[in-house]
């Protein structure tokens, strides 16, 4: 079996499915991968799963991401941002490639770092994903130690944060504990729909602003 060939042919929107699969095959698998590639991938309890995101997933991230980072610019806070970096750990027998993720307490770990080993550098402290639908990907991000994950479906935010190695659904974010987020993203991402992106992170960052 040609790995790539599968990826290639991926639709937008499509996933495939493959178990059980050995962390040596899973390493295998990434291996063949083009790099350039265009899927991403979550791999737990044996599980591997290979996604190709449809152009709204995209433009969501694009958008939540850019949300993230308003709100720690507004903040003064440093941040260090890896994007879909492909995080995994032997011991852990996971890995998973967010839409995007932060180093934020963390941030002067990964400051200069090409390459990340997780049995040595810690997870990333935030990770965003949108239409999250598979129970493997979330196991993952659990295996991997990951402590807040956003997970932005539907018109929705839901704030998942890491307790005794499992996520519990929050109304507030440790990392941003005196916003309610839940309530405001959701609002900014439906006027992107209206007025378009960059008029409605110019708001949101006008709104993030007037709150300190």
């Amino acid at each position: 079996m040609v790995v790539s060939a599968i990826a290639l042919h991926l639709d937008p929107g499509q996933k495939i499915t493959l178990q059980p699969v050995s962390w040596q095959r899973f390493e295998e698998i990434l291996g063949q991968l083009d790099n350039k590639r265009s899927s991403r991938i979550a791999y737990a309890k044996g599980i591997l799963e290979i996604m190709s995101p449809l152009p709204e997933h995209e433009r969501t991230k694009v958008i939540l991401a850019d949300m993230v980072k308003i709100l720690l610019r507004v903040q003064k806070r440093a941040w260090e941002p890896l994007g879909s970096t492909t995080f995994k750990r032997e011991s852990m027998v996971a890995g998973i490639e967010p839409d995007d993720c932060f180093y934020i307490q963390n941030y002067k770990a990964v400051i200069g770092k090409t390459r990340l080993d997780l049995s040595q550098d810690p997870p990333p402290d935030l990770a965003l994903e949108t239409d999250l639908t598979s129970e493997t990907e979330t196991d993952a991000y659990e295996a991997l130690g990951v402590p807040e994950l956003w997970i932005y479906s539907r018109g929705k935010l839901i704030i998942n944060v890491l307790q005794e190695g499992k996520y519990i659904e929050s109304l507030t974010s440790p990392i941003f504990p005196n916003i309610a987020l839940t309530e405001i993203i959701p609002r900014y991402m439906d006027r992107a729909k209206i007025v378009g992106a960059s008029q409605a992170l110019q708001e949101f960052e006008l709104f993030i602003n007037n709150q300190y």
